[in-house]
């Protein structure tokens, strides 16, 4: 991309009156690279699509996607002196889905004084035309709290707009970077495609489950595809959300093969939520997937191998949570998927034996795509990282289609292949754990009466109900749906009362609101008297749910429970989202 001036006066005929020489061109790297977007509605402000800079994201985005290999400039992306030091100007670029649709671009920096509240925020409009905005820095005035970029993101008139976007960072004088060069399109229909497609099956597994839905749905009844899993399967990089996902992009794949009069009779449950292991998983599954007892899904596909590294039990919680799938008694089929993260890794290892253990159907997108990421075009390569990965986390829509196909390659095989004879796969130990199994959620809507198992509780000074919580696209909505709003809350002015809980059970979950925001505080939480854990909502700074573990015990036994804001943050908040437990 060139420099210009937006200034040049124009005659008649829209072009420049006296054309003035051109602008020497400045190096510079992309951070976006024609970029699905999407405006997500926001609690406060515009609905806008966000892109987090701080920590290693800016310097993932400019590694992966600028193809920037200068350790020292990447270092420079840290900071707001840095980044001044180094970029010189920014380029913004959006076309919408919507001719003449204007977008606002936001550039935020976290602030010194205030994290999200001191540093500058700069917008200005852009086109949606595609024509590039400039945004040159020194022209700029910057609050001197201003510590590292925090942000950039594009603000929308109206929730679910789409566009595309490019972001480029030019260079002051004496920095260099490589020369961004357009790729051709992925050849999906290419032989070789479908070839690195069938490398996706790690493990065929025993297809009984699988053939009786697919028999099932061939016969025009009725067929239920559920499926459970972190942001990946939320949608995260796919736009729009809802229906670019892999999830509902299979779900139509199943529908083509397999349904009868367009696919009436096959039905789509979606349970992904971002930034949350299978520990929160198994605590989710009858409220999410199986709707309280209003759904018996026949098909489900478990993606947590890029989440799951916070999983306190190293797997058990996963192993626990297919077991309670596979014990439903319509017997559904468990197709485990494993994808994979822009450094080439996922839980693979960790969690491949709990499919070997119960013979299921495993399908890595590790396995289909990273050898072909170190070629090049001339190589035989089809598919780039830049190509497939959103960000470092999260597939674009192309990654999302790779998914997608890569189960549709076990639906057709499952398809084409004879039944397999019926196997007693739940027999036995576990090869982790099974200690979850049981788990079911307490939260404010639960009827104590109805546990199965003594409970008592007295909210105290928690009282409240926290209605900012984390929204997710469930099934095929595009809208937020509130994940735990039968809180329990701690205010500013709630007082210095405890929350206590008295249960009778083997395990105890807490499940509360990590959160961005500086007016949420610390809180202790006691089991028996004995201070087990100091719930800190900061540690990852976002608003989202965090599961962790207060006892894992082999007998079932009472407990109580006690939450109280920690010394010094008695006047701030603190959201208790709810408990999953085992009796």
């Amino acid at each position: 991309m060139n420099e210009y001036n937006s200034s040049e006066e124009l005659g008649e005929k829209g072009g420049p009156a006296a054309p003035k020489d051109p602008v020497e061109r400045r190096e510079g790297f992309f951070v976006m690279f024609e970029t699905a977007i999407e405006a997500t509605a926001r609690p406060d402000g515009k609905p806008s699509q966000e892109e987090y800079l701080e920590g290693n994201y800016l310097i993932d985005k400019a590694r992966y996607i600028g193809g920037v290999t200068d350790e020292a400039m990447l270092a420079m992306l840290t900071s707001w002196e840095g980044f001044r030091k180094l970029v010189h100007s920014i380029g913004v670029s959006v076309k919408t889905a919507k001719e003449n649709k204007a977008v606002t671009f936001l550039m935020q920096n976290w602030g010194r004084t205030s994290k999200y509240e001191t540093g500058t925020q700069h917008r200005v409009a852009c086109p949606g035309d595609g024509t590039e905005t400039l945004l040159t820095l020194e022209d700029i005035g910057w609050s001197v709290d201003d510590v590292a970029p925090g942000k950039f993101a594009f603000e929308f008139e109206e929730e679910g707009e789409l566009a595309t976007a490019s972001i480029v960072l030019y260079l002051h004088d004496g920095y260099h970077a490589p020369e961004l060069t357009a790729e051709p399109p992925v050849d999906f229909g290419a032989p070789a495609y479908r070839e690195m497609v069938a490398g996706s099956l790690l493990h065929r597994g025993n297809n009984r489950r699988l053939k009786t839905a697919i028999d099932k749905a061939v016969r025009g009844e009725d067929v239920t595809m559920a499926y459970i899993g972190g942001s990946i399967t939320q949608g995260a990089g796919a736009k729009p959300i809802h229906t670019g996902c892999y999830a509902y992009q299979s779900y139509l794949r199943f529908k083509e093969l397999y349904g009868k009069d367009g696919g009436e009779n096959i039905h789509f449950i979606k349970a992904g939520v971002g930034g949350t292991p299978s520990e929160l998983g198994m605590i989710r599954y009858e409220r999410d997937v199986l709707k309280d007892g209003a759904a018996a899904p026949d098909i489900v596909i478990v993606e947590f191998a890029v989440n799951d590294e916070g999983d306190e039990t190293k797997g058990n919680c996963y192993e626990s949570l297919c077991r309670k799938i596979l014990s439903a008694l319509n017997q559904p089929a468990v197709i485990l998927l494993f994808s994979v993260f822009v450094n080439d890794w996922n839980l693979q290892e960790r969690l491949s034996p709990v499919g070997r253990r119960y013979n299921l159907p495993m399908v890595s997108v590790k396995d289909a795509v990273t050898a072909q990421f170190r070629l090049s075009k001339a190589e035989g390569n089809l598919i780039s990282k830049r190509q497939f990965f959103y960000d470092i986390y999260h597939p674009t829509n192309d990654g999302h289609q790779v998914m997608a196909d890569c189960l549709a390659h076990l639906f057709a095989e499952a398809g084409q292949s004879g039944m397999d004879e019926e196997e007693d796969t739940l027999a036995g130990p576990p090869v982790i754990g099974n200690d979850f199994v049981g788990v079911r959620l307490l939260d404010r809507k639960s009827e104590l009466s109805q546990a199965g198992t003594p409970v008592t509780i007295e909210a105290g000074g928690f009282g409240g109900t926290d209605e900012d919580v984390q929204m997710v696209e469930m099934d095929d909505s595009p809208s937020g749906t509130p994940q735990f709003p039968y809180n329990w809350q701690h205010t500013a002015s709630s007082g210095g009362e405890s929350f206590r809980l008295k249960i009778t059970s083997r395990n105890l979950i807490l499940v509360f609101k990590d959160s961005g925001s500086a007016e949420a505080g610390k809180a202790e939480v006691l089991v028996d008297g004995r201070l087990v854990l100091t719930a800190d909502p900061h540690v990852n700074n976002w608003t989202h749910c965090n599961a962790v573990i207060l006892y894992q015990e082999q007998q079932s036994r009472e407990h109580t429970v006690e939450i109280c804001m920690a010394e010094g943050d008695q006047d701030k908040s603190f959201t208790i989202l709810g408990f999953g437990y085992t009796v």
